[in-house]
């Protein structure tokens, strides 16, 4: 087996590329990535990219066919990856989540590769009170992010081949990794506690959040990476998580602060309700990825990070402006000259 993973050197490609090289250990593993986080190590001894046989450069919007030619599979993680950044690069994320996707798809198909894996999302539903949502409800994407993933998912669809094709609509991320993102729900509630002491919710405190912790996001590239076709369909598009893990977000709140005894909460439950709201139907995923189900537990994620950022010895009451949060790095990349405003690098 030969496996690519485009955009491995973002917050979920460390766990992915060791979660395969460990399953894995007689395949061949590269990398392919543009580095705009490469630097934003926090709390790595080594190096995640050791896992790899090899590490590529480069802008995904660029690929070519012969790039992609004797891979078994392609991972494709790369994104504009939140609604943040999505709502300030709205064109440059619909470019790189979508049409360049569905274009290196189309290419991978050409070449030969037997699985494609796109990493979608749960925010194809929006807003979507009522019963969880499973795979054949109506989606109601409501920013550029989850345009642009419901975008790409639609499109690969319609791709002519024998390629078997996995989007995993993945809860919302959280966890601890070796490139960290504090721009996640259940990431900032503990770095709120740990540097303040408080987690001020801006809501009621009642939206529902599915959360899978980016180890289980591995596991579950794993289970896509070898597919057959036969379980599933050629293309898939599957809800990815556990039914447990379907939480209010006050009561991510109140298990933060459990875990760092002398947190205080404040709800502010005289504010509108979040549209943002949605619970997840994740019995498919049960079904067809039996062997490679969640493991990790709420106090497992909460643990973790809390154990990663003391070991970084966080305690940064403005993270929100800092390198953690995934806006400003690009930001500052555009402010010092070395990216474009449509996230291209600059020459020196």
């Amino acid at each position: 087996m030969k496996i690519l993973v485009l955009g491995n050197l973002g917050y979920v490609g460390p766990s992915v590329v060791r979660e395969l090289a460990l399953r894995h250990p007689e395949a061949v593993i590269h990398g392919f990535d543009n580095a705009y986080f490469s630097h934003c190590l926090t709390g790595a001894t080594a190096a995640p990219e050791r896992y790899l046989d090899r590490q590529f450069y480069g802008d995904v919007r660029t690929i070519s066919a012969s790039m992609l030619e004797g891979y078994t599979a392609v991972v494709e993680l790369a994104a504009v990856s939140n609604d943040p950044m999505g709502n300030r690069f709205a064109g440059v994320t619909e470019e790189i989540n979508q049409k360049a996707t569905v274009s290196i798809a189309k290419l991978a198909a050409e070449a030969g590769v037997s699985n494609f894996v796109f990493a979608s999302s749960c925010s194809v539903y929006g807003v979507a009170h009522g019963a969880p949502r499973c795979e054949t409800d109506p989606v109601a994407p409501m920013t550029a992010y989850a345009k642009s993933k419901i975008g790409a998912e639609q499109e690969l669809a319609g791709i002519d081949s024998d390629m078997v094709v996995t989007c995993l609509r993945f809860a919302t991320a959280c966890g601890m990794s070796d490139r960290l993102r504090l721009d996640l729900v259940l990431n900032d509630f503990v770095a709120c506690a740990l540097s303040e002491g408080r987690i001020t919710v801006l809501s009621d405190g009642s939206p529902w959040r599915p959360l899978i912790d980016v180890a289980d996001m591995a596991r579950a590239i794993d289970w896509a990476v070898q597919r057959p076709a036969s379980n599933g369909g050629r293309f898939l598009h599957i809800n990815t998580g556990s039914d447990e893990r379907n939480h209010q977000v006050r009561d991510l709140a109140a298990a933060v602060a459990d875990a760092v005894p002398g947190t205080s909460v404040s709800i502010n439950t005289d504010a509108p309700v979040d549209s943002r709201s949605y619970k997840v139907d994740f019995s498919l995923f049960a079904k067809l990825a039996p062997d490679h189900q969640p493991l990790m537990t709420l106090s497992d994620s909460i643990g973790q990070l809390i154990e990663g950022l003391q070991r970084m010895k966080f305690n940064d009451p403005d993270f929100r402006a800092s390198p953690l949060m995934r806006l400003h790095v690009l930001q500052d990349h555009i402010a010092q000259g070395r990216l474009s405003e449509a996230l291209k690098w600059l020459p020196l």
